[in-house]
């Protein structure tokens, strides 16, 4: 059987956790339950990398706008981890090329990857900051069972994650409105923190004494 639908799920994945992606996927080849996984994803070193990155963005990932930045630091690191896992997959595999697997799995990433920011720029418009918890807890309980059903049925998994990614799109494409009231916000507290500085003049830097 093809490992594309397989590769999919996990650009899917990436684009929304890769460091719970890459661990998931080591620890399921580690443990025996799919034979699918390269070995260079159950490397202990890989898997303790993923494991420590995953707890910090299990942290950044729910706290309203250090999600945004952590969304802004990963717009390339996502679709890389995407890219790779997809070509190590194929290549393991062998009914796909390598640079098939990664562009499947680089792409959806980062398609993931722009619902996801995009989602979180308009819940942060949101005055409450449970929103930001319980979407980023939907988001990592997601990614944790789309991926191990993909491990046991990689094909329905596939079109899970898809109709996901199209769902995401759409959502997207109705908050734009929310998403611009959040960046004008953002350049707004920029711009107020720039003033404040101005106001305070160069007698109010450290080290140097008022005149």
């Amino acid at each position: 059987m093809s490992v594309l639908p397989l590769v999919f799920t996990s650009g899917w994945a990436s684009g929304i956790n890769a460091y719970a992606l890459v661990l998931l996927l080591g620890v399921f080849g580690a443990t025996g339950v799919s034979d699918e996984i390269p070995a260079a994803l159950q490397r202990p070193e890989v898997l303790a990398v993923a494991g420590a990155l995953f707890l910090c963005e299990a942290v950044a990932d729910k706290i309203p706008y250090v999600d945004t930045a952590w969304d802004s630091v990963h717009t390339l690191v996502r679709p890389v981890v995407g890219a790779w896992v997809g070509a190590l997959l194929a290549g393991h595999s062998g009914s796909l090329s390598d640079v098939a697997g990664g562009l499947v799995g680089g792409s959806t990433a980062l398609a993931g990857h722009t619902v996801k920011a995009g989602t979180r720029m308009a819940v942060n418009t949101s005055p409450e900051p449970f929103s930001n918890l319980i979407v980023s807890m939907a988001e990592d309980l997601g990614v944790a069972g789309i991926v191990t059903f993909a491990m046991f049925h990689p094909l329905p998994a596939a079109i899970v994650a898809g109709a996901l990614l199209l769902a995401g799109l759409v959502v997207l494409f109705l908050l734009v409105s929310r998403i611009r009231r959040f960046l004008r916000r953002r350049a707004q507290r920029r711009e107020e923190r720039r003033l404040g500085r101005e106001e305070l003049g160069p007698a109010a830097r450290p080290g140097r004494p008022p005149d």
